[in-house]
C-alpha cells in the first residue's frame, strides 16, 4: 500500500473551527479580529451577519431560511454551518417554543466598532511620538523587500545554496511537514513541500501563517511583551513586516500582510508587475511557459526558482539567459509522482503559468500532453508497494495457520499464500508476531 502525502492547505475558518470554544470567544474580544473573520466569510454569510448586526432580538430560524430560494438551500445550509461552527451566532428559543438565531453579542459589538469606529485604539500609541522617519520606505521598496524575504524561504526549500534562514524558521518548516532534517545532514524538502511550492502565493502565505500560529506558545494584545517581540521578528523574516533594525521602534506592514488582512487572494497589480514577483511561485505573475506537442517545455524566465519548479517534473536540456528548455518524460513525471506531486497538479501548474501565446488557443495545453501525463500516473499506480517482513519455511500447515491467525488478529497481515505457507506482516507488527511465535515454540 503506497502512502502519498497530501498537503492540507486550510483557510482561516478551518483553522479557527479547530480551536476550543473558550479561545474563540476570547478572540472576538477585539474589533480587528472580528473584522478579519468577517472578511473571510462566504458572501451569503456576510449578508446574514449584516442583516442581524443591529438587531437585539433573535430571528426565527424559519424566517432566516426564507432569505434564499429553494435552489440556494445548499448554500444556506453551508452558511449556517460556518456561522455556527465559528460561534458567530447561537440558537435561542423564542416565545412559543420556536427556535431562532441571534448573533454572538461580543462579536456583534466589536464588529460594529470595527465598521463604524470607536473603542480603544489597538495600535501602539507610542508611535505618534516617534516623529518623522529618516529612513522611511516607499511602497515599491516595501514590495521588493517583502518578495525578496518570501523568496528566500522558497529558495531554501528547493535547496538553493545561496539561501539561508534562521534556525527558528527551519524548525517551523520541519514542523509543518514541508522539510525533513536528518541527524548531521542539511534539511531537505518533503513531498508535501513539493506540493506547497506549486500553490499560489496567497495560499502559501495562509498555510505558512496558520502553521506558525499553531506552533506559537503565547499571544499578547497588551503591548510589546517579549513573546510579541519574538513574533514580530518572525513576521519580519516572513516578509510580512519591515523593520530596519531588530531594535528599531518602528515597523511597517508590507503588502503581503495587508493582502492577508484584507482577504485578498491574489497580489495587487503593483506587486504582480514587480520583477521580484515574476521570480516567485505565485500564479499572479505573467505566464512564461510554452508547451509543445513534442513534450518540450520552453520557460521564458531567468528565475532560478521558477526553473527549479519546472525541473520538478521534467528533464532540463538547455539554459540560456532568458529561456530554459526542458523535456517531459515518463521517468521525470513518475519521479515527480513518487515525490507526492499528482498529475493534476503538474497540469494545473502548466496551465496557470502558460505564456500569453498559449492562452490564445483552445485548449490551452495540447491534449496529447495532458492525457499522457495522466496515463503515466495511472501506469505507476497499477503497482502499489509496502514494506513488510516475509515469513516462510513453516514445518507444518498448522504452524502456518496459527501464526497467520495471530497476525490477522493484530491487523498486521499484509499478504498470504496458503498453498506455499508464505506470509508477509508489517514491520510494526513483526516484533509482536515474532514474540508470539517464540512463546508458541516454548510450549511445544
Amino acid at each position: 500500500m503506497k502512502l502519498r502525502v497530501q498537503l492540507q492547505c486550510k483557510n482561516l475558518h478551518e483553522y479557527l473551527r479547530e480551536l476550543s470554544p473558550d479561545i474563540l470567544d476570547r478572540l472576538y474580544n477585539h474589533p480587528a479580529t472580528c473584522l478579519a473573520v468577517y472578511r473571510e466569510l462566504p458572501s451569503l454569510a456576510k449578508n446574514y451577519v449584516m442583516r442581524m448586526l443591529f438587531l437585539d432580538q433573535p430571528l426565527p430560524q424559519a424566517a432566516v431560511a426564507l432569505w434564499v430560494n429553494k435552489e440556494s438551500q445548499k448554500n444556506h445550509e453551508e452558511c449556517v454551518s460556518v456561522l455556527t461552527g465559528l460561534r458567530l451566532w447561537h440558537s435561542q428559543q423564542l416565545q412559543g417554543g420556536l427556535q431562532g438565531y441571534i448573533l454572538n453579542p461580543v462579536f456583534k459589538d466589536n464588529l460594529r466598532i470595527a465598521l463604524l469606529g470607536g473603542g480603544q485604539a489597538w495600535a501602539d500609541e507610542g508611535s505618534s511620538s516617534l516623529g518623522p522617519d529618516r529612513h522611511a520606505r516607499d511602497i515599491d521598496s516595501l514590495d521588493r523587500y517583502a518578495m525578496e524575504r518570501w523568496e528566500v524561504i522558497l529558495h531554501f526549500m528547493v535547496g538553493s545554496p545561496s539561501a539561508a534562514v534562521s534556525q527558528d524558521l527551519a524548525q517551523l518548516l520541519t514542523q509543518a511537514g514541508l522539510m525533513k532534517s536528518e541527524a548531521g545532514e542539511a534539511p531537505s524538502i518533503t513531498s508535501a513541500g513539493f506540493q506547497f511550492l506549486l500553490l499560489d502565493t496567497a495560499s502559501q502565505l495562509w498555510y505558512f501563517t496558520l502553521q506558525y500560529l499553531k506552533s506559537a506558545q503565547d499571544y499578547s494584545v497588551e503591548g510589546m511583551s517579549e513573546s510579541l517581540l519574538t513574533f514580530l521578528q518572525h513576521l519580519r523574516e516572513f516578509g510580512l513586516v519591515f523593520q530596519r533594525k531588530r531594535k528599531s521602534r518602528r515597523y511597517y506592514p508590507t503588502r503581503l500582510a495587508i493582502s492577508l488582512a484584507a482577504g485578498v487572494t491574489s497580489s495587487s497589480p503593483s506587486l504582480a508587475s514587480s520583477s521580484h514577483l515574476g521570480s516567485g511561485t505565485g500564479g499572479d505573475a505573467a505566464g512564461f511557459v510554452v508547451v509543445e506537442t513534442n513534450y518540450r517545455i520552453y520557460a521564458y524566465t531567468n528565475s532560478e526558482l521558477q526553473i527549479s519548479l519546472v525541473a520538478l517534473f521534467s528533464e532540463m536540456l538547455y539554459r540560456f539567459p532568458n529561456v530554459a528548455v526542458a523535456q517531459i518524460t515518463r521517468d521525470s513525471v513518475q519521479q515527480a509522482i513518487a515525490n507526492g506531486i499528482t498529475a493534476q497538479q503538474i497540469i494545473h501548474f502548466l496551465r496557470t503559468r502558460a505564456h500569453p501565446i498559449m492562452l490564445m488557443q483552445t485548449p490551452v495545453l495540447p491534449p496529447t500532453i495532458t492525457d499522457q501525463i495522466r496515463l503515466w500516473e495511472l501506469e505507476r499506480d497499477r503497482l502499489q508497494f509496502t514494506e513488510g517482513v516475509l515469513y516462510n519455511q513453516f514445518l507444518s500447515q498448522a504452524d502456518f495457520e496459527v501464526l497467520r491467525d495471530r497476525a490477522q488478529g493484530l491487523d498486521c497481515l499484509v499478504w498470504q499464500d496458503v498453498g506455499h505457507r508464505v506470509m508477509v506482516v508489517t514491520p510494526h507488527g513483526h516484533s509482536e508476531v515474532k514474540r508470539f511465535w517464540k512463546q508458541q515454540k516454548s510450549h511445544t
